[in-house]
C-alpha cells in the first residue's frame, strides 16, 4: 500500500504533473464495475491517480462462472480471476488496496474513511472524483441456523471457496439449496452432478421467479427428470445442526444435509451512499443519471449498487448483472477522468443453464407488466431449433410479450436443448430498437438446416405474437 498511516490520516503525496495536482479518483469496490471504472480512469487519463478500495482480499473475478467452477473438482478457483492485486499495481499503474473498508464518506471535506481489516486501523483518504462500485449482498434471512458452519451464500470469491472445500474434503452426501432463482437452479445442477443429493426449496408456488408458467413447467420437469425434488410453497423455518449434519426445517417437512446453499436473493449495497446523504431511486439502489453521476458532485456510481435506465419502461430500474456492471463501470471511470461517456440502458437479458436445457429471458415479464399497468398480449409458441431432418433437432418454447395497442415488443423467455440463450439476444436487440412484433418477424435471420429452421423460432414467435394481438382487437 502506498503512503504511511499516521495518526488515523494516510499521509500520501498527490502526484504532481507538470506542476500541477493530478486528479485523484478513488473507486470504492474492486470487482466487476469497480475495476471497469479504474481501468478505464487510468486508460483516459494515464496521469491520474486510481486508488481502489476492496474489502475483499479479490478483486476482478467472475461471479457469474463460480458455480461451475464448484462443479470441477480439478479446476482452481483462481482461473476465474481475470487480474489480481499485484498485476493491477505494476502493470496498470492502478493503486489497489486489498481488505480495506470504506466506512463512511465525508462529502464536504472530500474524504472517504477506510478501515484498514489487517492492521485495525483507520485512515482518511482525499478524493477529487469518487466512485462507488460497492456492488450488492446476498439476501440471508435472520432465521435461527442461518450462520451455522455448512450453511453458505454464493456471491463472492470466497463464499465459493468454502463451499468448494467442503465438498471437497468433507463426505457431502445431502444438499439442500434455498431458493429456484438463477442461482439456485445452477447450483442444483452442479451439486447432482457430483453425486450429491440435492433438494431444492423455494418459498413461492413455483421456481423460477418472473419466468411464464410455460417456462416455469419444462423446467419443473428437467427437475423431475433428473431426479432432483423441488418442495415449493416451503418457507425456510431454521436449521439446526446434528452431529455432523444440518436438519433444514422448511414448510411442514425437515430435510437432512450436510451442504446448504441459500439464494434467495441480493440486495444493493447502498449503506455508504446512504450515510453520505447520496440520493437512492425508487428501487433501493444508488440513483444515477446516464453519465453515473450521482445526486452528489464528482461522485458516482456503477454496477450492483446503482440503477440502470430501463428502455422498455422507460424509467431507472435495479437489475443486476455481471454485463451491466461492467459496462457502466466503463462509463463511470471515463467520466470521471474527464470524458463525457453515457450508458445506454438496460433491457434485463439473462440466461442459464438447466441441465440438458437453457433457460433465457429479456426485457419485461408478466408480473412486471401488471405491476406497472400496460395493457398487454403474451404469445407461446413452440418449434424446431433445427431443420427437421438435420440430427439434433430439439424443441424451443418462447413467449413473447408485446403492447397491446401499438404492437411493440415489450419482452422474450426461452427454454429449450439447443441455442436459447443466442436468440434470445435477438429478441434483446429488437428491444433496444423498440421494435415491434411485425417488425421482429420481418428480419432476415440466417437458415441452415445445422442451425435453424427456414422460419426461425425467433420469427415464429414474432408471428405468434402478432396474430394474438390482432385476436385481442376484434
Amino acid at each position: 500500500m502506498s503512503g504511511a498511516i499516521m495518526s488515523g490520516t494516510i499521509m500520501s503525496g498527490t502526484k504532481q504533473v507538470g506542476g500541477a495536482a493530478a486528479r485523484r479518483i478513488v473507486v470504492v469496490g474492486g470487482i466487476a464495475a469497480g475495476m471497469s471504472a479504474a481501468s478505464q480512469a487510468r486508460r483516459r487519463d494515464p496521469h491520474c491517480e486510481v486508488v481502489v478500495l476492496q474489502r475483499e482480499s479479490d478483486i476482478s473475478y467472475s461471479a457469474c462462472g463460480m458455480p461451475y467452477n464448484i462443479g470441477d473438482p480439478q479446476r482452481s478457483l483462481d482461473d476465474l480471476v481475470m487480474l489480481d492485486a499485484e498485476t493491477a499495481r505494476t502493470q496498470r499503474g492502478i493503486d489497489v488496496r486489498v481488505r480495506q473498508l470504506a466506512t463512511a464518506i465525508d462529502l464536504a471535506a472530500r474524504q472517504v474513511r477506510v478501515r484498514d481489516l489487517e492492521r485495525d486501523t483507520q485512515y482518511d483518504l482525499p478524493w477529487d472524483r469518487l466512485i462507488l462500485a460497492t456492488g450488492a449482498a446476498a439476501v440471508m434471512p435472520p432465521l435461527p441456523g442461518i450462520d451455522l458452519p455448512g450453511v453458505h451464500a454464493l456471491r463472492s470469491l470466497e463464499d465459493a471457496r468454502r463451499i468448494k472445500r467442503q465438498v471437497r474434503e468433507s463426505a457431502v452426501r445431502q444438499a439442500v439449496v434455498i431458493g429456484a432463482g438463477y442461482i439456485g437452479m445452477e447450483m442444483a445442477d452442479i451439486l447432482h452432478q457430483l453425486d450429491i443429493a440435492v433438494v431444492v426449496i423455494e418459498k413461492l408456488d413455483h421456481v423460477l421467479p418472473g419466468f411464464a408458467p410455460e417456462i416455469v413447467r419444462l423446467a419443473g420437469q428437467e427437475l423431475a427428470r433428473q431426479g432432483v425434488p423441488v418442495m415449493t410453497g416451503a418457507a425456510l423455518r431454521s436449521i439446526e445442526a446434528q452431529g455432523s449434519d444440518l436438519l433444514v426445517h422448511a414448510g411442514a417437512a425437515t430435510h437432512r444435509a450436510q451442504l446448504v446453499v441459500v439464494s434467495i436473493g441480493v440486495r444493493p449495497n447502498v449503506e455508504l451512499a446512504r450515510g453520505a446523504g447520496i440520493a437512492l431511486g425508487a428501487s433501493g439502489a444508488i440513483a444515477t443519471d446516464d453519465a453515473m453521476r450521482t445526486s452528489a458532485a464528482d461522485v458516482y456510481a456503477a454496477g450492483d449498487c446503482a440503477e440502470a435506465w430501463h428502455r422498455v419502461l422507460g424509467r431507472p430500474a435495479w437489475i443486476a448483472l455481471g454485463t451491466t456492471a461492467n459496462k457502466q463501470g466503463k462509463v463511470a471511470g471515463a467520466n470521471a477522468a474527464g470524458a463525457d461517456e453515457r450508458f445506454g440502458g438496460i433491457v434485463g437479458t439473462a440466461g442459464f443453464k438447466l441441465f440438458d436445457l437453457e433457460v433465457a429471458r429479456t426485457g419485461l415479464g408478466a408480473d412486471e407488466i401488471a405491476r406497472h399497468g400496460i395493457d398487454a398480449v403474451g404469445a407461446v409458441s413452440q418449434h424446431h431449433s433445427r431443420a427437421r431432418n438435420y440430427p439434433g433437432d430439439a424443441p424451443l418454447t418462447t413467449v413473447v410479450y408485446a403492447e397491446r395497442h401499438t404492437g411493440r415488443l415489450l419482452g422474450a423467455q426461452m427454454i429449450g436443448a439447443g441455442t436459447v440463450a443466442k436468440r434470445i439476444d435477438v429478441f434483446a436487440t429488437a428491444l433496444h430498437a423498440g421494435m415491434t412484433l411485425a417488425q421482429v418477424e420481418d428480419l432476415d435471420l440466417s437458415y441452415a438446416p445445422p442451425f435453424a429452421p427456414v422460419y426461425d423460432p425467433v420469427l415464429i414467435a414474432a408471428g405468434v405474437g402478432r396474430k394474438a394481438l390482432a385476436r385481442s382487437a376484434t
